[in-house]
């Protein structure tokens, strides 16, 4: 970056104009946009330096297996659902049987009383009574058992509707393209890359400032970003977004206006890139304490 930062010094120089207080570079950021399920790539649209917007559908992935899972599943809680409603229908006619049964028993028990009936035709009927009870124990059990197996499908199926929605790749914000990984035809797996995007249209410059020009340096605060445009130095306003509440050591290959220093303050500063003058890596200048102005 020293050789990039020079023809800016000698161009400054030459004209009279200050000293700038900090260099730094150009950057966005950027994301990498990934497949989320798997299969082959019946589609793809995005192309390196491609404008893309927000939402748009740029990627889709072949839904066949899930589509056939979908209605598997489909057919297996419609299958939850007619077994439900066969153990509910099962249910009433032990309910009438217990009734009957119980009203035996209670009948028995008062011939038993008035020695009216023998010990074991009361047996008989209390036996009677309780087996139907127990059944309908049983029956309810089975419901719910089916009803959690329905609740299960019905879950799997909900999953192969949020895949087969993965299957359609949106882009998730507005920018360009810089990078693709993928081409129409591949098959992909969940998580690997299909392309890379950023948004251009304001980019952050990151520069280094020492602890003397902190000063200086004001969150939201204006300053003057120059780039080298040709022969001439264009001024574009900037803002100071962020400050690294920590120093580091001067990297390597950054200027600062005091290169003695050995310990340094990252800043971030927001400029608009309104006619596309500036690029990821370019380098730039600030003047800080300045009152910004446009180009």
């Amino acid at each position: 970056m020293r050789r990039a930062v020079l023809p800016l010094l000698l161009l400054a120089a030459c004209r009279n104009e200050p000293v700038p207080d900090a260099y730094g570079n150009f950057e966005a950021t950027e994301v990498v946009v990934s497949a989320e399920t798997s299969g082959q790539i019946h589609r793809f649209t995005p192309v390196e330096g491609m404008r893309l917007e927000r939402g748009a559908v740029v990627a889709l992935i072949d839904t066949t297996q899930l589509s056939l899972e979908q209605r598997q599943l489909a057919a297996q809680r419609a299958a939850a659902g007619a077994r439900r409603s066969e153990v509910g229908e099962q249910l009433v006619v032990l309910e009438v049987q217990r009734e009957i049964a119980r009203r035996s028993y209670e009948r028995t028990r008062r011939l038993h009383d008035q020695q009216a009936a023998t010990a074991q035709q009361l047996d008989a009927a209390e036996r009677v009574y309780r087996a139907l009870a127990a059944q309908m124990e049983a029956v309810r059990a089975q419901r719910r058992s089916v009803g959690l197996d329905a609740a299960a499908t019905g879950a799997r199926v909900e999953q192969v509707r949020d895949r087969l929605a993965k299957s359609s790749v949106a882009n998730p914000q507005a920018g360009t393209v810089l990078a693709i990984y993928a081409r129409a035809g591949e098959v992909v797996q969940p998580g690997q890359p299909l392309y890379k995007i950023a948004d251009l249209d304001t980019l952050v410059l990151r520069a280094y400032v020492t602890g003397s020009q902190l000063a200086s340096v004001r969150l939201g605060g204006p300053v003057q970003v120059r780039v080298d445009r040709g022969n001439t130095l264009v001024t574009i306003p900037g803002t100071v977004t962020w400050v690294s509440p920590t120093a580091e050591f001067t990297p390597t290959p950054i200027q600062t206006r005091d290169e003695r220093a050995d310990l340094v303050y990252a800043v971030k500063i927001r400029v608009p890139n309104r006619d596309g003058v500036l690029k990821i890596g370019m380098p730039g200048d600030v003047t800080l304490g300045a009152t910004a102005e446009g180009p």
